[in-house]
């Protein structure tokens, strides 16, 4: 009996100070706004999720462009958002991103009644938001898939808010606009035309997980772990209709059928295992190419570091 009790004990209290560690990775994860696509960090936390892994994490709205420097000074140890980091990787800032979480942008190009396809644009003016952003950037893909020039063949109208690019298109001041959910569902009540949806036609990583090389060299652990508490994060909004409806009434401060409509437009963008398109990541690197001015090649593995996220997918049993 002495001898099993001296084997026993010291065991259990192993795990208790292993337990201990984890429960004591207090970090900060930033994201850029409280938009249908960025939920999956923010309702890690609510569900527990991320305390099942073992990471005491304060949740924090950041704008896009202090996400670097917050990520680079530890103002914050992770950041929800894509586009800032991949630029950032371009030029040289040690800073990766580690998973996907949303691989397309679910944002919806809507018009007038009368126009029933995306050609059918052509010559006229559309409503794209912010020159240079991922709205203004989808657009340009999503015409180009449907075989129209952006440069040549429509007038982009940029500037304005979702809800602003909504009323120009009421107005009759643009004939079509792209807009985030839930401007498409209450477009289409207002009977304008859903013409296409980037999320049924093409990757671009909007929403994720990314940090600094620093954490990823001293921390991998974590940084593992933190991939498995978004993945898990995304089964749930994938499969718990209700419940992240309810999240999203309480997180975005909106109504029951505004949550469902928005719920409607984004479940499905969710990526069921964090992994990255390299399809997309490469269409926002060269975006970053442009807006970094670098003429030079880069690499995937300038921007991201895939290995956590695979040892995540592993220990999820995820194939």
């Amino acid at each position: 009996m002495r001898h099993w009790t001296s084997i026993v004990i010291p065991t259990v209290v192993l795990h208790f100070f292993l337990g201990s560690v984890h429960a004591g990775d207090k970090v900060r994860i930033g994201y850029p706004s409280t938009v249908g696509h960025f939920i999956t960090m923010p309702l890690a936390q609510q569900k527990g999720l991320l305390r099942e892994e073992g990471i005491d994490a304060e949740i924090v709205q950041i704008r896009p462009q202090a996400a670097v420097p917050a990520l680079a000074n530890g103002e914050i140890d992770y950041y929800a958002g894509v586009g800032p980091v991949v630029t950032a990787g371009v030029r040289g800032v040690p800073v990766r991103l580690v998973a996907a979480f949303v691989p397309t942008l679910p944002i919806m190009l809507i018009a007038g009644r009368e126009f029933k396809s995306v050609m059918d644009l052509k010559g006229k003016a559309i409503g794209i938001g912010v020159v240079g952003s991922s709205p203004h950037i989808v657009t340009r893909l999503i015409l180009k898939h449907f075989g129209l020039d952006p440069d040549k063949d429509v007038k982009s109208v940029p500037g304005g808010s979702a809800d602003s690019r909504l009323a120009a298109l009421q107005q009759g001041l643009i004939a079509a606009a792209v807009v985030p959910p839930p401007f498409d569902f209450i477009a289409k009540k207002l009977g304008f035309n859903i013409l296409a949806r980037a999320q049924d036609l093409l990757t671009y990583p909007e929403g994720g997980l990314s940090t600094t090389t620093k954490k990823i060299n001293e921390r991998p652990d974590e940084v593992k772990r933190g991939i498995e508490a978004g993945v898990k994060a995304n089964r749930y909004i994938r499969t718990e209709r209700e419940g992240t409806i309810q999240f999203l009434m309480e997180w975005q401060k909106i109504d029951k059928e505004i949550a469902a409509a928005t719920y409607d437009s984004v479940a499905k963008a969710y990526s069921e295992n964090g992994t990255v398109p390299e399809d997309g990541l490469r269409i926002v690197i060269e975006e970053a190419k442009k807006s970094a001015k670098v003429t030079h090649d880069v690499s995937i593995s300038q921007v991201a570091d895939l290995s956590m996220l695979r040892q995540a997918q592993k220990e999820l049993a995820i194939k």
